[in-house]
């Protein structure tokens, strides 16, 4: 799976979304129909948390990696945002992905939902250590006020790197009840980061978009995440409507953006809901 840099491509997977017509399916096609992606398949590895991901891996990829810890019955299903479940998911796969930066290996996270339209190499930039796309974009790539999402993300493994995913994985004990992207927002600001030398670079959303910030000219978009969205069956409606605009773009035919739609009114009924109950759900780098 490795390209010549040491760079591999990886993203997990459950049951639930492996099964037949579901996230695994649109994640596989926008490979196969986006605009020079097709060829970065064979580098891609997928981490597989249960079985019948892992089964449904091996009949679609040549890469696969059966994922075993203390958690994995619990991370082979649809965790429910924030639920015990869902938070040790997060937790896990952060501690899996330092140790691939320790090995080594350079790479690409990329949620199973996010579809990828264009091969996004050419924009990742040769001296940065962390590049990863942000739910909102304040047009300053390098200002740590930007909402990270670590839904898709470009790490390079250097001594920088892999002490700050030590830092990140260790932060753990101070914020317990966050999720690593929450944890990432609050420690990308501490003291001790700065003194690593740490170079972080936000994407902008007109390349690296999603559906809390779409990318508005499909000659740029490179990705396009269904962030924002609360619900499986509700990131599939889009995601499907995703695919069909890029098709209709690709087609010569005039195309704009017809998503989020489903999400739209998910996202919007859930920031309702946690403004009474007080939680942190609606900030904008909680990562759905």
């Amino acid at each position: 799976a490795l390209m010549a840099d040491r760079t591999v491509i990886l993203t997990t997977l459950n049951d639930a979304w492996a099964e037949p017509n579901s996230i695994f399916d649109y994640f596989l096609e926008s490979f196969k129909t986006g605009n020079n992606t097709a060829p970065l398949l064979k580098h891609v590895l997928i981490i597989c948390y249960g079985k019948k991901a892992y089964d449904r891996c091996r009949a679609e990829i040549s890469h696969c990696y059966f994922f075993t810890s203390m958690q994995s019955t619990e991370m082979a299903h649809e965790a429910v945002f924030m639920s015990p479940a869902y938070v040790n998911m997060m937790w896990e796969r952060l501690a899996f992905l330092k140790s691939i930066l320790s090995m080594g290996y350079n790479f690409v996270f990329t949620d199973t939902d996010v579809m990828w339209l264009r091969d996004p190499f050419p924009h990742f930039l040769p001296d940065i250590d962390i590049q990863t796309s942000c739910d909102r974009f304040n047009g300053r790539p390098f200002d740590l006020n930007n909402f990270p999402n670590n839904g898709f993300s470009f790490v390079r493994s250097n001594s920088r790197t892999i002490r700050f995913y030590k830092y990140w994985v260790t932060s753990r004990s101070r914020f317990p009840h966050l999720h690593d992207q929450d944890a990432f927002n609050k420690i990308k600001h501490d003291p001790l980061v700065k003194q690593m030398g740490l170079k972080i670079r936000f994407l902008d959303t007109d390349y690296f978009g999603g559906f809390c910030r779409p990318s508005k000219d499909f000659h740029k978009v490179c990705t396009m995440h269904a962030n924002c969205c609360v619900g499986l069956d509700r990131k599939l409606v889009d995601l499907n409507i995703t695919l069909l605009d890029w098709k209709r773009f690709m087609s010569k035919r005039v195309a704009k953006w017809r998503v989020p739609r489903q999400c739209k009114l998910s996202w919007a009924k859930s920031r309702s809901l946690v403004s009474v109950s007080n939680s942190d759900l609606h900030q904008p780098g909680a990562r759905i």
